[in-house]
């Protein structure tokens, strides 16, 4: 790892300061209300993520976005201070540090990546009264629950698997070939589970070409998925539904590979881990094909350059693309809370939660309109984009108003890819 990749897992307070203020110590006693918190100076974000542990690929990755985001904001004309904060891939810990967080100063906190841990924090900032903007996290029990401080900039579930239906209709329609039977393989974490409830409650009613024979269920800390793979190739599936990590995704295609199941596709209805770059690192060639639908960044949009042009600077060795729609996302969020504070003037948390509800962000990354919030803190307004890995890069192949190249299904065998 480079010292600058270094600087993205550990940063320091003084290696992501925004602005001209330093980071003042403001530990608070637990339960203290958030009006007790300064109202002046620069905005105070708290950034949890799973910087270490199973989820580490993916909360470094959207780690950058902080990197990015000191020149980002900054010229945005925003005044900011980052307080990074790792959940260690763990839901007790995402507990403990979003307490932490509020107890060193922060005003807002972002994160986790993980609809668990997520949900965790979430809790905490209700109890505390600081708001959360979530900057991935899809379970839609996180805007049920009735919490006044929760913001969710992403899809739920249920909105990604609806959103992603049609747009495999279009793939089989553009292509001209369609399955006649398909499979759901799973991890039976929240977010799993979440997008296999939003995929059984809305499949009945969507119209779709093909059958469903099984869903297959999985530990994503498992170190060897060969059963699930061959209970999959077993059914006889023609197309493999997934929702995945990085780190499980890679182990499932290194089976289909050994154990020669060549479905007609990969399809994940919105999951992270198929365009990844650790999934490309490892997989070379046969992490060609694997196709998301989900959001992601608008490479037209003035911000999107810009921040394109930090990553190269900052990360020359690495694809940004692997990275865009974490860091993405993440950075709408800090922009997000960097308007609202912005607008309200103030840090103290009545203010800062009364902006966020009127927030119409017309600046940010991933493709959309503005962005705003419904009466739960949902972001509505989301669209997707089918991406699939071509060439070893994530590509929009559709809709075709925006896509790179033409989507390629069914894919090459795996002894087929040069």
């Amino acid at each position: 790892m480079s010292s600058t990749q270094q600087g993205v897992t550990g940063l320091t307070r003084r290696q992501v300061l925004v602005g001209t203020a330093g980071l003042v110590g403001a530990a608070s006693v637990i339960g203290a209300p958030a009006i007790a918190q300064s109202t002046g100076g620069p905005l105070k974000i708290g950034v949890l993520l799973p910087r270490s542990g199973i989820l580490a690929q993916a909360g470094q990755s959207c780690a950058r976005a902080e990197a990015i985001g000191t020149t980002v904001l900054k010229n945005l004309g925003y005044s900011v201070e980052i307080i990074p904060g790792d959940t260690e891939s763990n839901t007790d810990t995402a507990r403990a540090r979003a307490e932490k967080l509020i107890n060193d100063g922060a005003h807002v906190l972002i994160g986790a990546f993980d609809s668990g841990q997520t949900g965790a924090a979430a809790q905490v900032c209700e109890q505390r009264g600081i708001p959360l903007i979530a900057n991935i996290a899809a379970a839609p029990q996180l805007t049920e629950q009735g919490y006044k401080t929760f913001f969710r900039n992403f899809p739920t579930s249920l909105d990604l698997v609806k959103n992603a239906f049609p747009l495999m209709k279009d793939i089989f329609t553009t292509t001209g070939k369609t399955p006649s039977k398909a499979l759901f393989l799973h991890a039976n974490d929240t977010f799993g589970m979440a997008n296999k409830g939003a995929f059984d409650k809305l499949f009945p009613d969507a119209g779709m070409p093909f059958s469903m024979l099984d869903a297959i269920a999985y530990d994503p800390k498992a170190q060897d998925l060969s059963v699930e793979v061959a209970k999959a190739k077993a059914s006889g599936a023609e197309l493999l539904i997934v929702t995945t990590r990085a780190a499980d995704a890679i182990l499932i295609v290194r089976e289909m590979v050994k154990q020669r199941f060549e479905p007609m596709g990969i399809i994940s209805p919105g999951s992270p881990g198929l365009y990844d770059e650790q999934f490309y690192k490892v997989l070379g060639k046969y992490s060609d094909y694997a196709t998301t639908i989900l959001p992601w960044y608008n490479p037209r949009y003035e911000l999107s350059r810009q921040v394109q042009a930090e990553f190269v600077k900052l990360f020359p060795k690495d694809k940004f693309e692997g990275h865009a729609f974490n860091i993405g996302c993440t950075l709408d969020a800090l922009l997000v809370a960097a308007d609202a504070h912005k607008r309200a003037g103030t840090t103290a948390a009545p203010a800062l939660l009364e902006a966020l509800r009127t927030t119409k962000l017309e600046t940010h990354m991933m493709i959309g309109p503005a962005i705003t919030f419904d009466a739960k803190g949902q972001n509505i307004k989301f669209s997707s984009a089918v991406v699939q890995n071509l060439d070893q890069r994530p590509t929009v192949v559709l809709p075709n108003v925006s896509a790179e190249k033409a989507p390629v299904f069914p894919v090459p065998g795996w002894q087929s890819r040069g």
